[in-house]
């Protein structure tokens, strides 16, 4: 018999993969005529269910819902091993690439290939700085949200509208989608 060792949007590391994860649903397997469910399984998203053995809980008091709490997202120069500095002399950063880290061990994150880097540095270098940026943006727009729910009557139209934006916003961030829901539109700017 099991019990369930890990909760519902309980941040795990899962150690087969080395990387960590949210759990999105807790899977007992229930045999008929017991109380307790024989075993407890996880699912965290990245193709497989686990259990409780391939995870380990994390020991930091960091609410798991909010990801704009973590500062530590910052932009590393990795060396670019097929070209040397001299043979790309219009890259921004030449002999390097950009590489987003979100782990306080700089590893995890967002990586781009050579080629793709090669085909248009300045827009990846625009990428870099976008998605290291994301969570000081995620507070901005979650503060903005908040002060639109309190003060909607006394908010101009046009700032009540932003405020609007930014919930939806951060719905599309926190709300996990399920298998079954269709694709949803990319937002533009100009929404």
């Amino acid at each position: 018999m099991a019990k369930a060792a890990f909760h519902k949007n309980q941040k795990v590391y899962v150690k087969p993969v080395g990387t960590w994860a949210v759990i999105e649903r807790v899977l007992p397997q229930w045999v008929k005529g017991l109380d307790e469910p024989l075993k407890v399984h996880y699912d965290v998203g990245l193709g497989r269910d686990f259990a409780a053995s391939e995870l380990a809980a994390d020991k930091s008091s960091n609410p798991v819902d909010d990801i704009a709490d973590l500062d530590n997202w910052r932009i590393l120069r990795a060396r670019n091993r097929w070209k040397d500095g001299e043979e790309v002399p219009d890259h921004p950063h030449p002999g390097s690439f950009p590489v987003v880290t979100t782990d306080e061990r700089n590893w995890g994150g967002w990586r781009v290939p050579s080629a793709e880097y090669d085909r248009d540095p300045q827009k990846i270098e625009y990428q870099a700085r976008i998605i290291e940026s994301a969570p000081h943006l995620m507070r901005v727009a979650k503060a903005l949200a908040q002060f639109g729910m309190a003060h909607s009557d006394e908010m101009p139209a046009e700032l009540l509208a932003l405020a609007k934006k930014s919930t939806v916003l951060l719905r599309r961030i926190y709300d996990t989608p399920t298998d079954a829901a269709p694709m949803q539109q990319p937002m533009h700017a100009a929404e």
